[in-house]
């Protein structure tokens, strides 16, 4: 029989990164605000969120990340100037991103890994399961794997991460994740998890991508995880000894994902997902593709 648990409502994100792959882009602007067609990225992971019904969001910042603050407050000076224009269109485009959710901010300091941003939302969260969404991640609006992962965590409860098979020549660029099947053709169990293996070593193709429900359990959990890969607290390291000790917080178990995920993090993806969102936009989507054909024929 299923329990009955809260629904989730609160919503961690980490962006507290230096974006080195996009200098000097980077340089002066977070990562996390660079424009995906024109809505910055991060605005994508929020959007997720909030259609998953996730309406307290935090975000785990540093510094330079200000402008993440701003995109999401108020700019009464441009809107009065839109109003004036009677330009309610672009008027309320501006005032969605700071209508979409109640927004909290709490910068990590020390650039410690993934494990010590989520330990950072301790205080925030309290005693009650939560999500975490990586900004380099974005998912297709059209398929709702965070709503399907809260629905498992609400089922199961324990935490639950979402998982996708790659090339296993890939697998080492990624979180990895041994997995026994279950009832459920799209869920597996997570019996354990290992920080970007080498080929050989890797238990499954299942990548852990940026989406994770998680119990609140790994936060005592990742205070007593000690640096793992790259000198860094690994949020990898906190999910394995969870799955190898289920009463410590429930099980894990996985979202085997197999919609439209765009990298943002990695230049070639982010360039792709640009081009693959502007060619679906109904507005823009019919003279940007007739160009695209013209351009790959003509010009390549």
């Amino acid at each position: 029989m299923t329990l009955s648990r809260p629904r989730i409502s609160k919503a961690v994100i980490p962006a507290a990164g230096l974006g080195t792959r996009f200098l000097p882009a980077t340089k002066a602007t977070p990562k996390e605000m660079l424009p995906v067609v024109d809505k910055p990225a991060i605005q994508y992971v929020v959007e997720e969120a909030v259609a998953a019904g996730l309406s307290d969001v935090l975000m785990i910042t540093g510094r330079n990340k200000r402008p993440l603050e701003d995109h999401f407050d108020r700019n009464y000076e441009l809107e009065e100037a839109l109003r004036r224009k009677g330009d309610e269109s672009r008027l309320a485009r501006v005032q969605e991103s700071s209508d979409l959710a109640t927004m909290h901010y709490v910068r990590q300091g020390d650039p410690r890994g993934l494990g010590h941003a989520v330990l950072c939302a301790a205080p925030h969260v309290g005693d009650e399961p939560f999500a975490v969404l990586l900004g380099d991640d974005l998912i297709d609006s059209r398929d709702p794997l965070l709503s399907r992962m809260v629905d498992i965590q609400n089922q199961h409860g324990g935490s639950v991460i979402a998982l996708m098979e790659v090339d296993p020549e890939q697998i080492h660029l990624y979180g990895c994740a041994a997995v026994k099947p279950t009832d459920t053709e799209d869920v597996v169990e997570v019996t354990g998890l290992v920080e970007k293996p080498d080929a050989a070593e890797a238990p499954s193709n299942y990548a852990v991508i940026g989406r994770y429900v998680l119990d609140p359990a790994v936060f005592d959990v990742l205070r007593e995880t000690p640096p793992g890969r790259g000198g860094e607290i690994q949020l990898t390291d906190a999910l394995q000894a969870l799955a190898a000790a289920p009463g410590l917080g429930g099980p894990v178990h996985g979202v085997v994902f197999t919609g439209r995920r765009y990298d943002t993090g990695d230049r070639g993806d982010y360039l792709r997902a640009i081009v693959r969102l502007a060619c679906e936009r109904e507005d823009l989507g019919p003279d940007f593709r007739a160009w695209l054909r013209r351009y790959v024929t003509e010009e390549m």
